[in-house]
């Protein structure tokens, strides 16, 4: 019987260090991300759609999507950021339910689906339980400043355009507070485990 956990949780929580960690341990993950890039490759539906809708200025010299100027017109524009949800996000899903089903048929015992947008995109149908990793502002915002080179203004402004820390607990079977060492958050994740193959 497979197991599919679905991870989610705002920039900088420590979404990929917990599912590094449930890898580890046997665990095969999806990560929503790469199954997004895959969306995006040249002469797929999604790639006709995207480029229909927003025109022919963000194709990259190698025929695929240029991210970065897609996501200057969404990142600062809510209807067209929910234009391109509506052709990715179905795409994405049933993506993703293909590689369980198969996983599934491989006796696969868990599967962790990693995506930050679990909630906002109504995955929840994937998974079989919902697990939300949370951090204090403070700590993201140093932790992107190190990793990323981001300053305050940019966190926090990425911060505030994804769902609330609030609104994601609210679905959480399971909450993984981040605000730890890295020992600390192993011990967490390895007593969660051992719950799930019990």
């Amino acid at each position: 019987m497979t197991k599919v956990i679905g991870l989610t949780g705002g920039i900088g929580s420590g979404k990929s260090t917990v599912s590094g960690f449930l890898k580890e341990l046997g665990a095969v993950v999806i990560d929503a991300d790469k199954v997004g890039h895959e969306v995006f490759l040249p002469d797929t539906p999604a790639w006709h759609d995207v480029t229909a809708a927003f025109g022919q200025d963000i194709i990259a010299p190698s025929g695929e999507i240029d991210r970065k100027k897609l996501g200057e017109i969404v990142f600062n524009d809510p209807e067209a950021l929910s234009r391109l949800n509506r052709i990715m996000h179905p795409r994405m899903y049933d993506m993703m339910q293909a590689q369980i089903e198969e996983y599934r048929r491989d006796g696969i015992a868990v599967v962790v689906v990693e995506a930050a947008i679990l909630i906002e995109a109504n995955w929840q149908s994937l998974v079989d339980e919902i697990w939300v990793t949370i951090t204090p502002e403070d700590t993201v915002i140093r932790r992107l400043k190190e990793q990323r080179g981001l300053d305050e203004e940019q966190t926090k402004a990425r911060i505030r355009s994804q769902l609330a820390n609030d609104d994601r607990v609210k679905h959480a079977d399971v909450v993984i507070d981040n605000n730890g060492n890295l020992d600390e958050i192993r011990a967490k994740v390895n007593g969660l485990w051992d719950k799930l193959v019990e």
